[in-house]
Protein backbone atom coordinates (compact mmCIF):
# COMPACT_ATOMS: atom_id res chain seq x y z
CA UNK A 1 0.00 0.00 0.00
CA UNK A 2 1.41 3.21 -1.12
CA UNK A 3 1.79 6.19 1.59
CA UNK A 4 -0.09 8.26 0.00
CA UNK A 5 -3.05 5.57 0.66
CA UNK A 6 -2.34 5.01 4.13
CA UNK A 7 -2.74 8.72 4.97
CA UNK A 8 -5.83 8.88 3.11
CA UNK A 9 -6.90 5.59 5.82
CA UNK A 10 -6.20 7.44 9.04
CA UNK A 11 -6.64 11.35 8.24
CA UNK A 12 -9.28 13.17 6.67
CA UNK A 13 -8.87 14.23 3.15
CA UNK A 14 -8.65 17.80 2.08
CA UNK A 15 -11.29 19.86 1.18
CA UNK A 16 -10.01 20.25 -2.33
CA UNK A 17 -9.26 16.69 -2.79
CA UNK A 18 -13.31 15.68 -2.04
CA UNK A 19 -14.61 18.18 -4.48
CA UNK A 20 -12.60 16.66 -7.56
CA UNK A 21 -13.62 13.45 -6.47
CA UNK A 22 -17.48 14.84 -6.46
CA UNK A 23 -16.29 16.71 -9.74
CA UNK A 24 -15.30 13.70 -11.56
CA UNK A 25 -18.74 11.76 -9.84
CA UNK A 26 -20.83 14.35 -11.71
CA UNK A 27 -19.06 14.26 -14.69
CA UNK A 28 -19.82 10.68 -14.74
CA UNK A 29 -16.94 8.86 -13.75
CA UNK A 30 -17.07 5.67 -12.05
CA UNK A 31 -15.85 4.85 -8.32
CA UNK A 32 -13.02 2.51 -9.20
CA UNK A 33 -11.79 5.08 -11.96
CA UNK A 34 -11.94 7.94 -9.50
CA UNK A 35 -10.26 5.98 -6.54
CA UNK A 36 -7.66 4.84 -8.96
CA UNK A 37 -7.11 8.52 -10.52
CA UNK A 38 -6.71 10.38 -7.22
CA UNK A 39 -5.49 7.08 -5.38
CA UNK A 40 -8.25 7.05 -2.93
CA UNK A 41 -9.75 3.64 -1.41
CA UNK A 42 -13.09 3.02 -2.92
CA UNK A 43 -14.87 2.83 0.27
CA UNK A 44 -13.60 6.47 0.89
CA UNK A 45 -14.76 8.07 -2.74
CA UNK A 46 -17.99 6.23 -2.29
CA UNK A 47 -18.63 8.11 1.50
CA UNK A 48 -17.56 11.42 0.22
CA UNK A 49 -19.94 11.11 -2.58
CA UNK A 50 -22.75 9.63 0.04
CA UNK A 51 -22.46 12.16 1.69
CA UNK A 52 -22.63 14.80 -0.66
CA UNK A 53 -25.56 13.66 -2.20
CA UNK A 54 -27.30 13.75 1.47
CA UNK A 55 -26.32 16.87 2.82
CA UNK A 56 -25.27 18.80 -0.68
CA UNK A 57 -22.02 19.78 0.66
CA UNK A 58 -18.09 18.21 0.88
CA UNK A 59 -17.31 20.53 3.98
CA UNK A 60 -16.54 18.66 7.28
CA UNK A 61 -19.71 18.58 9.23
CA UNK A 62 -20.20 19.32 12.95
CA UNK A 63 -19.70 16.43 14.69
CA UNK A 64 -22.52 15.25 18.19
CA UNK A 65 -19.45 14.82 20.52
CA UNK A 66 -16.96 12.41 21.97
CA UNK A 67 -17.36 8.99 20.77
CA UNK A 68 -19.27 6.35 22.47
CA UNK A 69 -16.90 4.32 24.54
CA UNK A 70 -19.31 1.24 23.89
CA UNK A 71 -20.09 0.09 20.56
CA UNK A 72 -23.24 -0.96 19.49
CA UNK A 73 -22.22 -4.83 19.77
CA UNK A 74 -21.10 -4.00 23.27
CA UNK A 75 -24.51 -2.85 24.34
CA UNK A 76 -26.11 -5.39 22.47
CA UNK A 77 -23.98 -7.52 24.77
CA UNK A 78 -24.41 -5.68 28.05
CA UNK A 79 -28.63 -5.86 27.06
CA UNK A 80 -28.23 -9.65 26.56
CA UNK A 81 -26.68 -10.25 29.98
CA UNK A 82 -29.06 -8.29 32.05
CA UNK A 83 -32.13 -10.17 30.23
CA UNK A 84 -30.20 -13.49 31.25
CA UNK A 85 -30.12 -12.25 34.54
CA UNK A 86 -31.34 -9.04 36.12
CA UNK A 87 -29.70 -9.37 39.35
CA UNK A 88 -26.05 -9.02 37.70
CA UNK A 89 -24.26 -6.27 39.34
CA UNK A 90 -22.27 -3.48 37.57
CA UNK A 91 -18.83 -5.08 38.30
CA UNK A 92 -19.94 -8.33 36.29
CA UNK A 93 -21.03 -6.28 33.27
CA UNK A 94 -17.53 -4.90 33.39
CA UNK A 95 -16.42 -7.51 33.38
CA UNK A 96 -17.90 -9.22 30.89
CA UNK A 97 -17.24 -6.18 28.84
CA UNK A 98 -13.66 -6.36 29.07
CA UNK A 99 -14.00 -10.03 28.25
CA UNK A 100 -15.45 -8.76 25.01
CA UNK A 101 -12.34 -6.70 24.37
CA UNK A 102 -14.01 -2.99 25.25
CA UNK A 103 -13.11 -2.08 28.67
CA UNK A 104 -15.23 0.18 30.30
CA UNK A 105 -15.81 2.18 33.50
CA UNK A 106 -18.98 1.04 35.71
CA UNK A 107 -20.17 5.09 35.22
CA UNK A 108 -20.15 4.29 31.45
CA UNK A 109 -21.68 1.37 31.25
CA UNK A 110 -24.72 2.64 33.82
CA UNK A 111 -25.15 5.56 31.29
CA UNK A 112 -25.33 3.05 28.54
CA UNK A 113 -28.20 0.90 30.30
CA UNK A 114 -29.70 4.19 31.02
CA UNK A 115 -29.80 5.20 27.54
CA UNK A 116 -31.38 1.62 26.35
CA UNK A 117 -34.32 2.21 29.43
CA UNK A 118 -32.85 -0.33 32.07
CA UNK A 119 -32.58 1.17 35.31
CA UNK A 120 -31.07 -0.56 38.70
CA UNK A 121 -33.72 -0.49 40.93
CA UNK A 122 -34.20 -2.73 44.57
CA UNK A 123 -36.20 -5.82 43.53
CA UNK A 124 -39.33 -6.31 45.07
CA UNK A 125 -40.01 -9.20 47.48
CA UNK A 126 -42.59 -11.84 46.82
CA UNK A 127 -43.50 -15.29 47.42
CA UNK A 128 -42.29 -17.85 45.54
CA UNK A 129 -44.60 -19.33 43.30
CA UNK A 130 -44.99 -22.97 42.07
CA UNK A 131 -47.30 -23.79 38.96
CA UNK A 132 -49.91 -25.17 41.46
CA UNK A 133 -49.95 -21.40 43.28
CA UNK A 134 -50.89 -20.05 39.78
CA UNK A 135 -53.05 -22.07 38.21
CA UNK A 136 -55.04 -22.10 41.80
CA UNK A 137 -54.99 -17.83 41.60
CA UNK A 138 -56.22 -17.60 38.50
CA UNK A 139 -58.78 -20.34 38.84
CA UNK A 140 -60.15 -17.98 42.53
CA UNK A 141 -59.98 -14.46 39.97
CA UNK A 142 -61.62 -16.10 37.53
CA UNK A 143 -64.65 -17.33 39.97
CA UNK A 144 -65.00 -13.82 41.94
CA UNK A 145 -64.40 -11.18 39.19
CA UNK A 146 -68.44 -10.95 38.57
CA UNK A 147 -68.94 -10.72 42.25
CA UNK A 148 -70.88 -7.89 42.94
CA UNK A 149 -69.74 -4.95 45.75
CA UNK A 150 -72.16 -5.73 47.81
CA UNK A 151 -70.38 -9.03 48.50
CA UNK A 152 -67.29 -7.36 48.59
CA UNK A 153 -68.70 -5.09 51.35
CA UNK A 154 -69.53 -8.20 53.02
CA UNK A 155 -65.88 -9.84 53.43
CA UNK A 156 -63.84 -9.03 56.51
CA UNK A 157 -60.26 -9.35 55.36
CA UNK A 158 -57.92 -10.56 57.93
CA UNK A 159 -54.18 -10.84 57.93
CA UNK A 160 -51.09 -11.32 60.50
CA UNK A 161 -48.25 -9.12 60.12
CA UNK A 162 -44.67 -8.49 62.65
CA UNK A 163 -43.25 -4.80 63.23
CA UNK A 164 -40.05 -4.58 64.10
CA UNK A 165 -38.74 -1.89 66.28
CA UNK A 166 -35.53 -0.91 64.11
CA UNK A 167 -36.02 -3.36 61.14
CA UNK A 168 -34.25 -2.76 58.03
CA UNK A 169 -34.96 -5.22 55.47
CA UNK A 170 -31.73 -5.96 52.92
CA UNK A 171 -31.97 -4.60 49.71
CA UNK A 172 -30.88 -6.27 46.28
CA UNK A 173 -31.11 -4.09 42.78
CA UNK A 174 -32.47 -5.34 39.68
CA UNK A 175 -31.71 -4.12 36.27
CA UNK A 176 -34.86 -3.22 34.92
CA UNK A 177 -37.71 -0.97 32.36
CA UNK A 178 -40.59 1.36 33.99
CA UNK A 179 -43.03 -1.07 34.63
CA UNK A 180 -41.72 -4.00 34.98
CA UNK A 181 -40.92 -4.31 38.70
CA UNK A 182 -43.32 -7.03 39.66
CA UNK A 183 -42.34 -9.47 36.68
CA UNK A 184 -41.23 -12.52 38.04
CA UNK A 185 -37.31 -12.16 37.44
CA UNK A 186 -37.22 -8.48 38.99
CA UNK A 187 -38.27 -9.93 42.25
CA UNK A 188 -36.96 -11.65 44.98
CA UNK A 189 -39.08 -14.99 46.34
CA UNK A 190 -40.02 -15.21 49.89
CA UNK A 191 -41.19 -17.90 51.95
CA UNK A 192 -43.51 -16.76 54.90
CA UNK A 193 -42.09 -17.21 58.57
CA UNK A 194 -42.62 -16.33 62.42
CA UNK A 195 -41.00 -13.73 64.72
CA UNK A 196 -40.04 -10.15 65.01
CA UNK A 197 -40.30 -7.94 67.57
CA UNK A 198 -44.24 -7.78 67.85
CA UNK A 199 -46.85 -9.57 66.17
CA UNK A 200 -50.50 -8.03 65.35
CA UNK A 201 -53.44 -9.32 63.94
CA UNK A 202 -56.16 -6.87 61.97
CA UNK A 203 -58.86 -6.90 60.11
CA UNK A 204 -61.10 -4.87 58.30
CA UNK A 205 -64.08 -3.84 55.80
CA UNK A 206 -65.19 -1.71 53.26
CA UNK A 207 -66.97 -0.42 56.61
CA UNK A 208 -63.61 0.65 58.20
CA UNK A 209 -61.06 -0.63 60.45
CA UNK A 210 -61.63 -3.76 62.84
CA UNK A 211 -59.96 -4.86 65.96
CA UNK A 212 -56.10 -5.16 66.11
CA UNK A 213 -54.62 -7.33 68.52
CA UNK A 214 -50.47 -7.66 69.32
CA UNK A 215 -49.18 -11.29 70.56
CA UNK A 216 -46.23 -12.09 72.31
CA UNK A 217 -44.16 -15.12 71.36
CA UNK A 218 -44.99 -16.91 67.71
CA UNK A 219 -48.56 -17.26 67.16
CA UNK A 220 -49.64 -21.07 66.99
CA UNK A 221 -53.19 -22.39 65.98
CA UNK A 222 -54.69 -22.28 69.30
CA UNK A 223 -53.59 -18.74 69.99
CA UNK A 224 -54.94 -17.92 66.48
CA UNK A 225 -58.38 -19.75 67.59
CA UNK A 226 -58.15 -17.95 70.93
CA UNK A 227 -58.08 -14.02 68.52
CA UNK A 228 -60.94 -14.89 66.85
CA UNK A 229 -63.42 -16.22 69.93
CA UNK A 230 -62.31 -12.63 71.61
CA UNK A 231 -62.23 -10.35 68.57
CA UNK A 232 -63.94 -11.88 65.23
CA UNK A 233 -67.63 -11.39 65.92
CA UNK A 234 -67.01 -8.08 68.01
CA UNK A 235 -65.17 -6.28 64.63
CA UNK A 236 -68.22 -8.01 62.69
CA UNK A 237 -70.64 -6.18 65.04
CA UNK A 238 -68.33 -3.06 65.14
CA UNK A 239 -68.68 -2.34 61.56
CA UNK A 240 -72.25 -3.53 61.27
CA UNK A 241 -71.33 -6.24 58.61
CA UNK A 242 -74.72 -8.50 60.19
CA UNK A 243 -74.49 -12.33 60.79
CA UNK A 244 -74.12 -13.18 57.00
CA UNK A 245 -70.70 -12.03 56.38
CA UNK A 246 -67.75 -13.80 54.98
CA UNK A 247 -64.50 -14.30 56.53
CA UNK A 248 -61.46 -13.88 54.65
CA UNK A 249 -58.27 -15.48 55.85
CA UNK A 250 -55.04 -17.00 54.10
CA UNK A 251 -54.09 -20.82 54.15
CA UNK A 252 -51.09 -20.31 57.21
CA UNK A 253 -51.02 -23.48 58.48
CA UNK A 254 -52.53 -22.17 61.82
CA UNK A 255 -55.70 -21.20 59.83
CA UNK A 256 -55.99 -24.42 58.70
CA UNK A 257 -55.33 -26.11 61.99
CA UNK A 258 -58.21 -28.86 63.16
CA UNK A 259 -58.85 -26.60 66.21
CA UNK A 260 -59.42 -23.30 63.93
CA UNK A 261 -61.21 -25.35 61.73
CA UNK A 262 -63.47 -26.79 64.26
CA UNK A 263 -63.86 -23.08 65.61
CA UNK A 264 -65.05 -21.56 62.25
CA UNK A 265 -67.61 -24.86 61.86
CA UNK A 266 -68.89 -24.59 65.44
CA UNK A 267 -69.35 -20.89 65.09
CA UNK A 268 -71.14 -21.22 61.37
CA UNK A 269 -68.65 -18.72 59.89
CA UNK A 270 -68.39 -18.81 56.00
CA UNK A 271 -64.63 -18.59 54.79
CA UNK A 272 -63.62 -17.66 51.78
CA UNK A 273 -61.88 -20.25 50.15
CA UNK A 274 -58.60 -18.37 49.26
CA UNK A 275 -55.61 -19.00 47.66
CA UNK A 276 -51.86 -20.29 48.87
CA UNK A 277 -49.28 -17.66 47.97
CA UNK A 278 -51.39 -14.73 47.34
CA UNK A 279 -50.76 -11.58 49.34
CA UNK A 280 -51.27 -9.35 46.00
CA UNK A 281 -54.69 -10.49 46.13
CA UNK A 282 -55.54 -9.20 49.86
CA UNK A 283 -55.74 -5.31 50.70
CA UNK A 284 -55.26 -5.48 53.85
CA UNK A 285 -51.39 -5.70 52.80
CA UNK A 286 -51.83 -2.16 51.69
CA UNK A 287 -53.21 -1.42 55.22
CA UNK A 288 -50.11 -2.71 57.20
CA UNK A 289 -47.76 -0.70 54.75
CA UNK A 290 -49.55 1.98 55.44
CA UNK A 291 -49.17 1.28 59.29
CA UNK A 292 -45.67 0.25 59.37
CA UNK A 293 -45.14 3.93 57.41
CA UNK A 294 -46.85 5.50 59.86
CA UNK A 295 -45.60 4.22 63.35
CA UNK A 296 -41.74 4.13 62.48
CA UNK A 297 -42.22 8.05 61.36
CA UNK A 298 -42.51 8.60 65.08
CA UNK A 299 -39.82 6.38 66.03
CA UNK A 300 -40.51 4.02 68.81
CA UNK A 301 -37.58 3.26 71.13
CA UNK A 302 -38.84 0.32 72.70
CA UNK A 303 -41.33 -2.48 72.43
CA UNK A 304 -43.99 -0.97 74.83
CA UNK A 305 -44.12 1.97 73.24
CA UNK A 306 -44.11 0.32 69.80
CA UNK A 307 -47.24 -1.59 70.50
CA UNK A 308 -49.04 1.23 72.17
CA UNK A 309 -47.99 3.86 68.58
CA UNK A 310 -49.14 0.74 66.41
CA UNK A 311 -52.72 0.54 68.06
CA UNK A 312 -53.21 4.56 67.92
CA UNK A 313 -52.12 4.46 64.19
CA UNK A 314 -55.06 2.26 63.36
CA UNK A 315 -57.14 3.84 64.91
CA UNK A 316 -56.27 7.25 62.61
CA UNK A 317 -56.99 4.92 59.54
CA UNK A 318 -59.78 6.60 57.70
CA UNK A 319 -62.80 4.37 56.54
CA UNK A 320 -62.37 6.17 53.21
CA UNK A 321 -58.74 4.16 52.86
CA UNK A 322 -60.14 1.12 53.94
CA UNK A 323 -63.77 1.80 51.19
CA UNK A 324 -60.94 2.39 48.29
CA UNK A 325 -58.97 -1.00 48.93
CA UNK A 326 -61.91 -3.14 48.53
CA UNK A 327 -63.21 -1.35 45.78
CA UNK A 328 -59.02 -2.14 44.01
CA UNK A 329 -60.28 -6.21 44.77
CA UNK A 330 -61.88 -6.62 40.94
CA UNK A 331 -58.88 -4.54 39.37
CA UNK A 332 -56.23 -7.07 41.59
CA UNK A 333 -57.80 -10.19 40.21
CA UNK A 334 -58.23 -9.02 36.64
CA UNK A 335 -54.29 -8.19 37.08
CA UNK A 336 -53.69 -12.22 38.40
CA UNK A 337 -55.46 -12.80 35.15
CA UNK A 338 -53.50 -10.30 33.03
CA UNK A 339 -50.46 -11.76 34.71
CA UNK A 340 -51.38 -15.14 34.52
CA UNK A 341 -51.15 -16.40 38.23
CA UNK A 342 -47.53 -14.53 38.27
CA UNK A 343 -47.02 -11.51 40.89
CA UNK A 344 -49.10 -8.03 40.39
CA UNK A 345 -48.08 -4.82 41.15
CA UNK A 346 -50.45 -4.88 44.03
Amino acid sequence: MSEQMRIMRSKELPKELRDRIVARHRSGQGYKRISAALKVPKSTVASIILKWKKFGTTRTLPRPGRPAKLSNRGRRALVREVKKNPKITVAELQRCSREMGESSTKSTITAALHQLGLYGRVARRKPLLSSRHMKASIEFAKKHMKDSQTMRNKILWSDETKIELFGVNSKRYVWRKPGTAHHLPNTIPTVKHGGGSIRLWGCFSAAGRGRLVATEGKMNAAKYRDILEENLFQSAQDLRLGQRFTFQQDNNPKHTAKITKEWLWNNSVTIVDWPSQSPDLNPIEHLWRDLKMAVHQRSPSNLTELERICKEEWQRIPKSRCEKLVASFPRRLMAVVAQKGASTQY
